[in-house]
């Protein structure tokens, strides 16, 4: 006894939706689709957005140096509470919807998880410079290195490998 080839299954075939005007819908769709993915594509490799980039990049370098140079060696904050809860709340956001999209397996958790990494490394790096020469400072250390920065690496791995 021979082996049949599977058969295409009726609901995806155009022929079981009805009529020719159907499948040329579907084609259709298919189309538009494609080309909007692909335009979408093509301005994130176009050279203008690289050169506007690289260049925002480069004239960033003078600003830091100004900044080297001008900014005070300390300064009062009025609402430092209100920012560090505001960058812990969004921290746990972050890291709360990228384990429930990769629960999901949704493939926008790899943004996700992308700017999440950014967030950590961006908080252990506050952490640990605003406690230098304070009591904190090996608490701060201790969680940047113990927890923010590894927790930051397994964000960057789900933000690669991750289907998008």
């Amino acid at each position: 006894m021979a082996l049949a080839a599977p058969q295409p299954r009726a609901w995806r075939t155009p022929r079981a939706l009805g009529t020719a005007r159907t499948a040329r819908i579907l084609r259709a769709a298919r189309t538009f689709r494609t080309a909007r993915t692909f335009r979408a594509a093509r301005v994130l490799r176009a050279p203008r957005t690289a050169t506007v980039l690289t260049g925002a990049g480069v004239m960033l370098l003078p600003w830091v140096v100004v900044l080297a140079k001008t900014m005070p060696q300390t300064t009062e904050v009025s609402h430092w509470s209100t920012a560090w809860i505001g960058l812990d709340l969004a921290l746990a956001a972050g890291l709360t919807g990228t384990g429930a999209l990769l629960r999901r397996q949704d493939p926008r958790a790899s943004p996700l998880a992308a700017a999440t990494a950014a967030l950590l490394v961006m908080d252990a790096w506050f952490d640990v410079t605003t406690s230098a020469g304070t009591g904190g400072q090996g608490m701060a250390l201790l969680l940047a290195a113990g927890a923010e920065l590894p927790l930051a690496v397994a964000c960057a791995v789900v933000a690669v490998r991750r289907p998008r």
